[in-house]
Protein backbone atom coordinates (compact mmCIF):
# COMPACT_ATOMS: atom_id res chain seq x y z
CA UNK A 1 0.00 0.00 0.00
CA UNK A 2 1.77 3.59 -0.79
CA UNK A 3 2.52 6.46 1.59
CA UNK A 4 -1.01 8.70 1.60
CA UNK A 5 -0.25 11.28 -0.94
CA UNK A 6 -3.69 12.93 -1.19
CA UNK A 7 -6.26 13.82 2.17
CA UNK A 8 -9.68 14.11 0.41
CA UNK A 9 -12.11 15.81 2.86
CA UNK A 10 -16.56 16.01 2.60
CA UNK A 11 -17.29 19.43 3.64
CA UNK A 12 -20.84 19.23 5.01
CA UNK A 13 -20.56 17.42 8.41
CA UNK A 14 -16.82 16.98 8.53
CA UNK A 15 -14.83 20.40 7.60
CA UNK A 16 -18.44 22.44 8.01
CA UNK A 17 -20.81 21.39 11.08
CA UNK A 18 -24.13 22.11 8.43
CA UNK A 19 -25.85 18.79 8.28
CA UNK A 20 -27.98 19.71 11.07
CA UNK A 21 -28.99 23.15 9.62
CA UNK A 22 -29.50 22.23 6.48
CA UNK A 23 -31.73 19.17 7.91
CA UNK A 24 -34.07 21.92 9.18
CA UNK A 25 -34.62 23.45 6.16
CA UNK A 26 -35.35 20.27 4.21
CA UNK A 27 -37.95 19.37 6.65
CA UNK A 28 -39.41 22.91 7.02
CA UNK A 29 -39.77 22.41 3.13
CA UNK A 30 -41.19 19.19 3.54
CA UNK A 31 -43.57 19.87 5.93
CA UNK A 32 -45.55 21.94 3.47
CA UNK A 33 -46.30 18.95 1.41
CA UNK A 34 -47.79 16.90 4.85
CA UNK A 35 -44.37 15.02 4.91
CA UNK A 36 -43.25 15.60 9.10
CA UNK A 37 -39.99 13.90 10.13
CA UNK A 38 -37.46 15.54 12.70
CA UNK A 39 -33.68 17.34 11.31
CA UNK A 40 -32.34 14.37 13.18
CA UNK A 41 -34.52 11.56 10.89
CA UNK A 42 -33.68 13.57 8.26
CA UNK A 43 -30.02 13.12 8.33
CA UNK A 44 -29.78 9.83 9.89
CA UNK A 45 -31.89 8.43 6.52
CA UNK A 46 -30.45 11.40 3.89
CA UNK A 47 -26.87 12.66 5.09
CA UNK A 48 -24.63 13.15 2.12
CA UNK A 49 -27.24 11.97 -0.52
CA UNK A 50 -27.73 14.54 -3.27
CA UNK A 51 -30.39 17.16 -3.52
CA UNK A 52 -32.26 15.29 -6.22
CA UNK A 53 -32.19 12.34 -5.01
CA UNK A 54 -33.41 13.35 -1.61
CA UNK A 55 -36.65 15.20 -3.76
CA UNK A 56 -37.01 11.61 -5.46
CA UNK A 57 -37.10 9.52 -2.00
CA UNK A 58 -39.67 12.42 -0.47
CA UNK A 59 -42.02 12.67 -3.41
CA UNK A 60 -42.38 8.42 -3.38
CA UNK A 61 -43.31 8.67 0.16
CA UNK A 62 -45.90 11.68 -0.32
CA UNK A 63 -46.80 9.55 -3.37
CA UNK A 64 -46.74 12.61 -5.71
CA UNK A 65 -44.33 15.02 -7.68
CA UNK A 66 -42.97 18.56 -6.00
CA UNK A 67 -43.66 21.70 -7.61
CA UNK A 68 -40.89 22.25 -9.83
CA UNK A 69 -39.07 25.19 -7.72
CA UNK A 70 -38.99 22.98 -4.94
CA UNK A 71 -34.97 22.54 -5.41
CA UNK A 72 -34.56 26.01 -5.89
CA UNK A 73 -36.62 27.07 -2.75
CA UNK A 74 -34.96 24.97 -0.72
CA UNK A 75 -31.57 25.69 -2.17
CA UNK A 76 -32.10 29.51 -1.50
CA UNK A 77 -33.38 29.21 2.04
CA UNK A 78 -30.02 27.18 2.86
CA UNK A 79 -27.76 29.73 1.28
CA UNK A 80 -29.17 32.07 2.97
CA UNK A 81 -29.04 30.15 6.76
CA UNK A 82 -25.45 29.54 5.71
CA UNK A 83 -24.46 33.26 5.45
CA UNK A 84 -25.75 34.00 8.22
CA UNK A 85 -24.83 30.81 10.85
CA UNK A 86 -22.31 28.55 9.23
CA UNK A 87 -19.40 27.13 11.80
CA UNK A 88 -16.49 24.68 10.81
CA UNK A 89 -16.52 22.09 12.79
CA UNK A 90 -13.80 22.82 15.76
CA UNK A 91 -10.05 21.79 15.45
CA UNK A 92 -10.05 22.10 11.12
CA UNK A 93 -7.74 24.92 10.95
CA UNK A 94 -5.32 23.00 13.79
CA UNK A 95 -5.68 19.69 11.54
CA UNK A 96 -4.79 21.44 7.92
CA UNK A 97 -1.77 22.93 9.79
CA UNK A 98 -1.18 19.18 10.75
CA UNK A 99 0.09 17.43 8.09
CA UNK A 100 1.87 18.20 4.80
CA UNK A 101 0.05 16.16 2.31
CA UNK A 102 -1.80 17.80 -0.27
CA UNK A 103 -5.44 18.14 0.31
CA UNK A 104 -8.59 18.91 -1.34
CA UNK A 105 -12.60 18.97 -0.86
CA UNK A 106 -14.89 16.85 -2.97
CA UNK A 107 -18.89 17.10 -2.36
CA UNK A 108 -22.05 16.13 -3.87
CA UNK A 109 -23.02 20.16 -3.05
CA UNK A 110 -22.74 22.65 -5.48
CA UNK A 111 -19.76 24.67 -5.86
CA UNK A 112 -22.09 27.83 -5.12
CA UNK A 113 -23.35 26.23 -1.42
CA UNK A 114 -19.37 25.10 -1.51
CA UNK A 115 -18.40 29.01 -1.87
CA UNK A 116 -20.88 30.55 0.42
CA UNK A 117 -20.19 28.08 3.79
CA UNK A 118 -16.08 27.85 2.97
CA UNK A 119 -16.10 31.13 2.65
CA UNK A 120 -18.14 31.67 5.77
CA UNK A 121 -15.78 29.37 7.81
CA UNK A 122 -12.73 31.12 6.34
CA UNK A 123 -11.90 27.78 4.61
CA UNK A 124 -12.11 28.87 1.13
CA UNK A 125 -8.63 29.92 0.85
CA UNK A 126 -7.34 26.68 2.28
CA UNK A 127 -8.22 24.41 0.03
CA UNK A 128 -9.31 26.44 -3.44
CA UNK A 129 -9.08 25.44 -6.19
CA UNK A 130 -8.90 22.09 -5.07
CA UNK A 131 -12.34 22.26 -3.94
CA UNK A 132 -14.64 19.35 -6.32
CA UNK A 133 -18.24 19.72 -6.69
CA UNK A 134 -19.77 16.73 -8.21
CA UNK A 135 -22.91 18.39 -8.83
CA UNK A 136 -21.20 21.10 -11.30
CA UNK A 137 -18.38 18.45 -13.06
CA UNK A 138 -19.21 17.55 -16.01
CA UNK A 139 -19.85 13.62 -16.64
CA UNK A 140 -19.33 13.47 -12.57
CA UNK A 141 -21.98 11.18 -11.17
CA UNK A 142 -22.92 11.94 -7.71
CA UNK A 143 -21.73 9.89 -4.20
CA UNK A 144 -22.41 7.18 -3.69
CA UNK A 145 -20.87 7.04 -6.91
CA UNK A 146 -16.98 6.94 -7.25
CA UNK A 147 -16.23 9.60 -9.71
CA UNK A 148 -15.57 13.04 -8.01
CA UNK A 149 -13.03 11.05 -6.32
CA UNK A 150 -11.80 9.58 -9.20
CA UNK A 151 -11.58 13.13 -10.49
CA UNK A 152 -9.84 14.24 -7.86
CA UNK A 153 -6.73 11.78 -7.89
CA UNK A 154 -6.52 12.35 -11.18
CA UNK A 155 -6.14 15.75 -11.01
CA UNK A 156 -3.57 15.93 -8.83
CA UNK A 157 -1.75 12.27 -10.45
CA UNK A 158 -1.74 10.32 -7.34
CA UNK A 159 -3.09 6.59 -7.54
CA UNK A 160 -6.24 6.32 -5.82
CA UNK A 161 -4.53 3.79 -3.33
CA UNK A 162 -2.46 6.66 -2.19
CA UNK A 163 -5.58 8.56 -0.94
CA UNK A 164 -7.28 8.85 2.43
CA UNK A 165 -10.69 10.07 2.59
CA UNK A 166 -12.36 11.79 5.78
CA UNK A 167 -16.35 11.03 5.22
CA UNK A 168 -19.29 11.66 7.36
CA UNK A 169 -21.70 9.98 5.71
CA UNK A 170 -22.22 6.30 4.35
CA UNK A 171 -23.20 7.48 1.44
CA UNK A 172 -19.60 9.17 0.98
CA UNK A 173 -17.76 6.13 2.58
CA UNK A 174 -19.41 4.10 -0.42
CA UNK A 175 -17.99 6.25 -3.40
CA UNK A 176 -14.31 6.54 -1.59
CA UNK A 177 -14.53 2.74 -1.39
CA UNK A 178 -15.49 2.63 -5.16
CA UNK A 179 -12.62 4.70 -5.54
CA UNK A 180 -10.27 2.23 -4.10
CA UNK A 181 -9.59 4.70 -2.09
CA UNK A 182 -8.61 4.43 2.25
CA UNK A 183 -11.66 5.66 4.53
CA UNK A 184 -11.62 7.25 7.53
CA UNK A 185 -15.23 7.89 9.28
CA UNK A 186 -15.80 10.98 11.00
CA UNK A 187 -18.40 11.20 13.83
CA UNK A 188 -17.38 14.82 15.53
CA UNK A 189 -20.58 17.00 13.87
CA UNK A 190 -23.37 18.08 15.66
CA UNK A 191 -25.61 15.85 13.70
CA UNK A 192 -23.84 12.07 15.06
CA UNK A 193 -26.53 9.96 15.92
CA UNK A 194 -26.27 6.43 17.70
CA UNK A 195 -25.06 4.04 15.58
CA UNK A 196 -23.65 6.63 12.81
CA UNK A 197 -20.18 4.99 13.63
CA UNK A 198 -21.27 1.25 12.74
CA UNK A 199 -23.06 2.72 9.79
CA UNK A 200 -19.94 4.14 8.71
CA UNK A 201 -17.91 0.92 9.60
CA UNK A 202 -20.36 -0.77 7.98
CA UNK A 203 -19.93 0.91 4.60
CA UNK A 204 -16.30 0.73 4.57
CA UNK A 205 -14.54 2.84 6.88
CA UNK A 206 -11.36 1.45 7.81
CA UNK A 207 -11.56 2.86 10.96
CA UNK A 208 -13.48 5.82 12.75
CA UNK A 209 -12.89 9.23 14.98
CA UNK A 210 -14.78 11.63 16.32
CA UNK A 211 -12.30 14.38 16.94
CA UNK A 212 -10.84 16.09 13.66
CA UNK A 213 -7.24 16.39 16.03
CA UNK A 214 -6.79 12.63 15.37
CA UNK A 215 -6.47 13.20 11.74
CA UNK A 216 -2.61 13.82 11.02
CA UNK A 217 -0.97 10.89 13.80
CA UNK A 218 -3.80 8.58 11.61
CA UNK A 219 -2.14 9.97 8.66
CA UNK A 220 1.00 8.76 9.64
CA UNK A 221 -0.21 5.03 10.63
CA UNK A 222 -2.52 4.30 7.87
CA UNK A 223 0.51 5.04 5.54
CA UNK A 224 2.47 2.43 7.65
CA UNK A 225 -0.03 0.13 7.61
CA UNK A 226 -1.86 -2.19 4.63
CA UNK A 227 -5.25 -1.97 6.53
CA UNK A 228 -8.17 -4.28 6.52
CA UNK A 229 -9.65 -6.03 3.39
CA UNK A 230 -12.88 -4.38 3.29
Amino acid sequence: MPACELVIFDCDGTVMDTEMMMAEVEVEAAAEYGLEMTAQEFNTRFAGTAGENVKKALEQEIGRSLPDDHEKKVRDKMNERLWREAKIVPGIMEVLDGFDQPRCICSNAGMDKLKIELSKGELWDCFRPFIYSAKDLEGVAHKPAPDVFLHAAKEFEVDPTACIVIEDSATGVTGARAAGMRVVGFTGGSHTYPGHSDDLTNAGAETVINRLKDIPALIDVMSMWDGLDV
